[in-house]
């Protein structure tokens, strides 16, 4: 039978760094994971923006961020959310919020420098947006760099046969680099994928006959974990797991390079 290893990015091949700034009170955290921040809500939403944060440098950094959306045409995905939404709904929110502004994302730049000098990989932005209060509550700002053993991991999994896809609520064009470093085909990269998107690579696989191992790190994985005919928790980015996942995966490892040991 064929097999295919969806992997997950950010926390699964790549060791994030992020900043999460809320917009009332002008706090900085870089202790909070953001899918755990909306899983205790039924009003959050994580929006990704499809927008090289740099480009955010060269604006007045008092410029609302929903003048920016519009005068640029930035597009954006709901990445994860507890609740059924709309574009609609959610692009009404991000024209017309009066509060962000672009230092609410540029703010935490100085912070991912000193963790990710070139900021190379995965920068990117996003905003929680609260859809009961009609404002964009946090903003997040990330930045990220391989784990050890990356690379020779894939390659091992290509050696094997395995069909390589990435499956990813990151931003497409940080996940095209990605695909373009590791040597996996564009078609296999699927970037700003909500947590049901994810589920739906995982079943377009199977589809196609391929028996699927899906590895991934965080909550936006249960439904693929569920899918999937082999789930895979890494727990190399060291932060705390949500039992949700936990109570869905068939094997926990330390190292990316595990993966290549597991039989399925």
């Amino acid at each position: 039978m064929k097999k295919a290893v969806v992997f997950d990015n950010s926390g699964t091949l790549i060791e994030r760094y992020r900043v999460i700034k809320d917009v009332i009170s002008g706090n900085l955290f870089t202790d909070i994971n953001s899918l755990d921040l909306i899983d205790q809500t039924d009003s959050l939403a994580l929006v990704v923006l499809q927008y090289n944060t740099n480009k955010l440098l060269q604006l007045d950094s008092n410029t609302l961020l929903s003048d920016v959306i519009k005068e640029f045409n930035i597009d954006f995905d709901v990445s994860f959310t507890n609740f059924e939404t709309t574009k609609d709904e959610v692009t009404e929110i991000l024209f017309n919020e009066k509060s962000a502004v672009v230092s609410d994302i540029t703010d935490g730049f100085p912070i991912l420098r000193q963790k990710v000098p070139h900021m190379e990989l995965c920068n990117g932005s996003a905003v929680i947006l609260d859809m009961d209060l009609g404002i964009i509550a946090y903003t997040i700002t990330s930045a990220g760099k391989l784990f050890d053993g990356v690379v020779d991991t894939v390659n091992d999994l290509k050696a094997q046969g395995c069909e390589i896809v990435l499956a990813s609520g990151d931003r497409k064009g940080a996940i095209n680099r990605l695909a373009d470093m590791l040597g996996i085909n564009k078609d296999n990269a699927h970037g700003s994928v909500s947590t049901r998107g994810k589920c739906e690579v995982v079943k377009s696989l199977q589809d196609d006959g391929y028996k699927v191992m899906m590895v991934g790190d965080g909550l936006n994985d249960v439904l693929a974990f569920k899918r999937a005919d082999v789930s895979v928790l890494t727990i190399e980015q060291q932060e705390e797991v949500s039992p949700k996942l936990m109570d869905k995966t068939d094997y926990i490892i330390e190292s990316i390079r595990e993966v290549k040991e597991i039989d399925f």
